[in-house]
């Protein structure tokens, strides 16, 4: 079975954004580069503002995009493993679809990996946060034009058409619009964040309970309880980043 990330041609808003002489860029693979190669920008540039370029920094950096892009294709490798073992010797449902969840949780898991292997003490997230809020708003825009990750039936407004006739909240731009106001919210902050890594906490906090709740008019399988994989994604990740939390509440309850 073929699933949702994976779409028939002619899907899409404008899933070919231009056609050079019969070379042809498609709409998702572009603005997903786009996003890649602003927040790399938006990183680094604020890295050297802060004076925190440094070796660890690089390091740090290869590590979150080499584990964001196993964690992002990871869980669509597994959803659609049938399809794609039926669809050999064509690759192409190898490299089609991606997921923001799995993409943050693989990077943020490579990153405390690589940080406790080097014995590295200092904490980027603040430089982290805007740049890949960013990269995700610019990167929706494809994901709306091909047509994927798009939300359920709505009469609304500005409901669009995807291909199969039937309007459909454009969650992909709910998406972009919030990611972009966190992406601007955390420019405007970032001299007053005293706390190194604070902003990425605030960004992982607001990004997991945002894709908790968007998932409820996102067209998703549900899994249990009438909850799609990503939502129990999200509250796994929401956990894990507030455990000082818990771990803190448990010890006065005990002392």
């Amino acid at each position: 079975m073929i699933d949702y990330h994976l779409h028939y041609e002619g899907w899409g808003i404008r899933p070919v954004l231009f056609d050079i002489a019969g070379f042809k860029v498609g709409s998702y693979t572009f603005f997903v580069l786009l996003g890649l190669i602003a927040g790399i920008l938006v990183y680094f540039l604020e890295a050297r503002e802060k004076k925190a370029l440094s070796e660890n920094t690089f390091f740090i950096f290869i590590a979150a995009i080499v584990g964001g892009a196993i964690g992002a294709k990871l869980p669509i490798w597994i959803m659609n493993f049938k399809h794609i073992i039926a669809s050999l010797p064509d690759i192409h449902p190898i490299f089609s679809g991606r997921t923001i969840v799995g993409g943050m949780i693989g990077g943020t898991l490579s990153v405390i990996w690589i940080k406790r292997k080097l014995g590295i003490k200092e904490k980027k997230g603040n430089l982290f946060a805007p740049a890949i809020a960013l990269g995700i708003s610019i990167g929706r825009i494809g994901c709306f034009l091909r047509g994927c990750c798009y939300g359920s039936v709505s009469n609304l407004p500005w409901a669009v058409d995807f291909g199969d006739g039937v309007l459909r909240h454009p969650t992909q731009l709910y998406e972009s619009i919030f990611t972009f106001w966190l992406f601007v919210y955390f420019m405007i902050i970032k001299n007053k964040a005293a706390v190194p890594g604070i902003m990425f906490k605030y960004f992982l906090n607001y990004y997991f309970v945002f894709r908790f709740l968007i998932e409820f008019i996102r067209v998703n399988n549900s899994v249990y309880f009438g909850l799609t994989g990503f939502q129990f994604a999200s509250m796994a990740a929401l956990i894990y980043v507030n455990r000082d939390i818990f771990v803190r509440s448990k010890t006065i309850s005990t002392a």
